[in-house]
């Protein structure tokens, strides 16, 4: 069977593992946010898997920026980050936009034309077009042939493109009926690819066209943005590219093992997230650990350990919590302790009078330690047989 001439949705047989993905994955449309996890600590815990997506994302293209490149831009105050990654930061920070974008607009909008043009301007905007990951017409189709590097798919001629994009719009908006609409957000994120509408930046706007489907078709990813579409794909490049090149066969298995694949990266994405709506999991297996491995690299002060710790097990705390780390010590030597964690960001007051602090893991030091141990305990995936830390880490 083959389906090269036009966007078709595949049926899969009930004893399918992609019907079985699809009856999981349901859930997501009533899903509503839960567990022991504060609210608070959870939106920073999903920050830092957003921040690691984006990245992974721009890295498919070939984005070397690392965590602490970002992390500098972003977090240190800031807006101009160094010349030697000033591009590859930029290029993360057009996709965080183009995600707020989507939250923004998707839901009063149809997926069309107007719609995928302006999330390929926010993607490529201020990037070079020469030498980088930019576009030399942001927001319209090619005008001429192209050809991908490390890839046996041709994509269309470009005369073509119009024709092809209008009959995808149409099969997006299409009123089928909603349990195909896992099927047809897999389908459509490789027919885009495999058109290849724009010069540049297709991949990175095929993963944000999958977001903006989930949304729109009201699965609850975008309430607290418990999932980024780029997580599904920046597991492995190998794993993504493979499994395109089985759906560029154009035959009914070949787009199947595609959907497979999709799907199971959602499941797998969403098993992360109510391991960490568990605050006992979350405490016990990241944050504490994350603090002992801050103390020990020398990035946070050993009282300074304590004094989070004591933070992460109360979830808020008042200087009368921290009384029995200092003996003998007055009242305003621990208001003092307080006052210098809250300008290093590692705590945040609570309300205008400032009684209460909580826990801040967006800084510097803190999210490395986090990141690490979120690797140790598998959120993130391995590559090529070595731990993607590494990779994000270092250049």
């Amino acid at each position: 069977m083959n389906l090269f001439e036009s966007t078709t949705l595949v049926k899969p047989s009930y004893d399918s593992p992609v019907t079985d993905l699809i009856i999981e994955l349901e859930k997501l449309r009533t899903r509503m946010l839960g567990g022991t996890t504060n609210v608070y600590v959870f939106f920073q815990m999903k920050e830092i898997f957003h921040i690691l997506e984006s990245i992974g994302s721009a890295r498919i293209e070939g984005n070397n920026t690392t965590i602490s490149d970002y992390l500098e831009s972003k977090y240190d105050g800031s807006d101009k980050p160094k010349n030697e990654f000033k591009e590859g930061v930029k290029e993360i920070a057009n996709i965080e936009h183009a995600l707020t974008f989507i939250e923004s607009n998707v839901q009063n909008s149809n997926i069309n034309r107007a719609f995928v043009c302006e999330l390929h301007k926010l993607v490529v905007t201020e990037l070079s077009y020469i030498d980088g990951e930019g576009d030399k017409t942001p927001g319209r189709f090619r005008a001429s042939n192209v050809e991908i590097k490390k890839s046996n798919h041709k994509p269309i001629d470009f005369l073509l493109i119009d024709e092809y994009m209008e009959e995808l719009f149409e099969f997006i908006n299409k009123d089928d009926p909603s349990k195909y609409d896992l099927l047809k957000i897999a389908i459509v994120h490789h027919r885009f690819l495999w058109i290849h509408p724009f010069k540049n930046g297709n991949g990175r706007t095929a993963r944000l066209i999958t977001y903006a489907m989930l949304v729109k078709y009201k699965f609850n990813v975008n309430v607290g943005r418990i999932l980024n579409p780029t997580a599904v794909f920046c597991n492995s490049r190998g794993d993504y590219y493979d499994n395109l090149a089985a759906a560029d066969t154009q035959t009914e298995e070949g787009i199947l093992k595609w959907c497979e694949y999709v799907l199971n990266g959602l499941k797998i994405e969403i098993d992360k997230v109510d391991k960490l709506a568990d605050y006992n999991y979350l405490k016990k297996q990241i944050l504490i650990p994350a603090i002992e491995y801050a103390v020990s690299n020398g990035d946070v002060r050993e009282i300074e350990g304590k004094i989070l710790k004591v933070v992460i097990e109360k979830q808020e705390i008042m200087a009368n919590d921290l009384k029995s780390l200092f003996h003998n010590k007055s009242n305003p030597e621990i208001s003092r302790q307080i006052k210098m964690l809250t300008e290093k960001n590692m705590l945040e007051p609570i309300g205008i009078k400032a009684r209460k602090y909580r826990l801040r893991v967006l800084n510097k030091k803190l999210l490395h330690a986090v990141i690490h141990m979120l690797d140790e305990n598998d959120f993130l995936p391995e590559r090529e047989g070595s731990k993607q830390i590494k990779e994000l880490l270092t250049p």
